[in-house]
């Protein structure tokens, strides 16, 4: 049996939702978390896809695979289906698999400054008309890819957003200053591009070009908006995902990068960065 056919049969062992003592601890945490919200869910698969093996002198074999999860969602009378894409290591002894683990990446950045928009003062004569059609479009369509016309980053999160907002006509501006704007060119960029503490910041005093309303609820967003998290509560911003649907209860479901995720639940409760802590600024863009 080849190491793919060993990892899908061992993937269609654990995922049973009716035998909660083997789920992983994170697809049973995302599980409880979509019951306390009223939810079901009667279904779920994983498919592992293989792009990289070794072989150790001691007949030991380590496979590195992207294990995509879908979870299959009743959301009263409907069905949305939640996806998330995380890289695991498979180990096999004399091509038997033996274990499997997460390769759990850190959201960490290049460190950045809070990002000071251009003409924070004056009139505003630039705005823009934000197409939240084409922002969620482009969000759903890159949501576990990458488009080659972008830098690929390790922490991709705000990189992801930034493609979506620019998708939706946000305006770049600030060039070629990476303290400045909000911009990509030339295969260089803004800070508020590709850091998620910067282009929280950037949000909060925009007025011209990509501008960000804050709201207190994120019942009050809508798709095409942002959300930023500070996981530790500690001031450092570390994560941005884009609203792409809502809920039957008018709750947002997001997209986003990193650990590559479709229509998840927007507080994250079910990430292993959450914490008691955590800290959330909601996003009205263009408004």
């Amino acid at each position: 049996m080849t190491y793919s056919e060993q990892i899908k049969n061992f993937w269609e062992n654990q995922l049973d939702p009716t035998n909660e003592e083997r789920l992983p601890n994170w697809i049973l945490a995302k599980k409880r978390l979509h019951e306390t919200r009223g939810k079901q869910v009667p279904r779920i698969t994983g498919k592992g896809t293989v792009f990289q093996d070794y072989r150790a002198e001691n007949d030991e074999t380590k496979v590195d695979y992207r294990l995509l999860v879908t979870f299959f969602v009743k959301d009263g009378d409907t069905f949305f289906h939640e996806e998330e894409a995380r890289i695991h290591q498979a180990v096999f002894y004399k091509d038997t698999l033996v274990e499997d683990k997460e390769m759990i990446p850190e959201y960490q950045e290049e460190s950045a400054p809070k990002i000071e928009p251009l003409d924070r003062s004056g009139a505003d004569d630039s705005r823009f008309n934000y197409d939240r059609r084409a922002a969620v479009q482009y969000a759903e369509r890159w949501w576990d890819d990458y488009n080659p016309e972008y830098e690929k980053f390790d922490v991709d999160c705000t990189n992801y957003i930034s493609q979506c907002l620019h998708a939706g006509g946000a305006p770049m501006r600030g060039a070629p200053n990476r303290a400045e704007g909000w911009w990509y060119e030339n295969n260089n960029w803004s800070y508020s591009w590709s850091v998620a503490h910067s282009l929280r910041w950037y949000l909060s005093g925009s007025n011209k070009g990509l501008t960000g309303k804050e709201v207190d609820k994120p019942e009050d967003l809508r798709p095409g908006d942002v959300i930023c998290y500070d996981f530790e509560g500690d001031g450092k911003w570390n994560h941005t995902t884009i609203v792409v649907d809502k809920d039957k209860n008018n709750m947002p479901l997001v997209n986003a990068h990193t650990d590559n995720s479709r229509h998840r639940y927007w507080s994250y409760e079910d990430s292993y960065a959450w914490t008691e802590k955590i800290q959330y600024k909601f996003f009205q863009i263009g408004e």
